[in-house]
């Protein structure tokens, strides 16, 4: 039997020329955090219940939520932009 076979690569595309910045925090007082929900089932459940942890709990000012429409593609830039523009701290997670 012959045929073609199509693979696909599911890792996203590696970006060698931008700077990688690393800052800690001394605390999440005060501080947004962002979610990045990669559209697997149930992580939206449980990035609603972190939130609300983060904030009552660790004093997390704001949470900001935003779904990718697929597990097996890259964030858009436009919600990396977003999320590094308004956010002092990103989770990116998996659900099942």
């Amino acid at each position: 039997m012959s045929g073609t076979v199509l693979l696909y690569d599911p890792t996203a595309p590696r970006h060698e020329d931008k700077q990688t910045v690393w800052r800690s925090l001394s605390g999440l007082t005060g501080k947004v955090v962002g979610f990045v929900d990669n559209a697997k089932p149930n992580f939206d459940h449980l990035v609603d219940d972190l939130a609300d942890l983060l904030m009552s709990k660790y004093g997390v000012s704001r949470v900001i939520k935003r779904r990718k429409r697929s597990a097996s593609v890259p964030a858009p830039t436009a919600m990396i932009e977003e999320l590094t523009g308004q956010c002092d701290l990103v989770i990116t997670g998996s659900g099942d």
